[in-house]
């Protein structure tokens, strides 16, 4: 009997439609759908990671190589089914990625609600140095350990 999904793991080949469906489920708009076509057709994904539960996807994010600074990753789109929110699954799924970014010292920046980011392992303090093009009070980083001044460029998928 399962009583929770498996563990969050890469995104196989042919799990596209599956993601594609949640994020369309879990957001109001495709906007988040849209987003990964193009950060995959621009080949700007670093990694996608799922959550499986039951033959199907109930958990998902996508890093991204920034484009500035060099070596940098950019957490987006996180989604988590509507049915199963509130349960405490996304925050277990970027609890994990939080603490791979502080172990190997990889500095991730995300755009969000600071409330769930930060209950994530994300901070806000340790992001008030950097320069955005979006707003500095809903920017979180993680896997550095003293606030960075830095300008942030993202991929160019975000633009539009």
């Amino acid at each position: 009997m399962v009583i929770g999904p498996d563990f969050a793991r890469d995104l196989r080949a042919g799990e596209e439609p599956a993601v594609d469906a949640l994020l369309r489920d879990a957001f109001p708009t495709s906007d988040e759908a849209r987003l990964v076509a193009k950060l995959r057709k621009a080949r700007a994904i670093a990694g996608e990671t799922v959550l499986p539960w039951e033959h199907t996807i109930i958990g998902y994010f996508a890093l991204c190589y920034m484009v500035k600074p060099k070596g940098w990753l950019c957490l987006a789109p996180v989604a988590i089914h509507p049915d199963v929110q509130g349960r405490g699954y996304g925050k277990r799924m970027l609890g994990m990625l939080t603490e791979w970014a502080r172990l190997t010292k990889t500095p991730i920046v995300v755009l969000g609600d600071p409330a769930f980011y930060q209950r994530a392992g994300f901070s806000s303090a340790l992001a008030q140095n950097l320069k955005s093009p979006y707003p500095i009070a809903n920017t979180l980083i993680a896997g550095v350990e003293n606030a960075p001044k830095q300008s942030l460029t993202y991929p160019s998928a975000f633009q539009s």
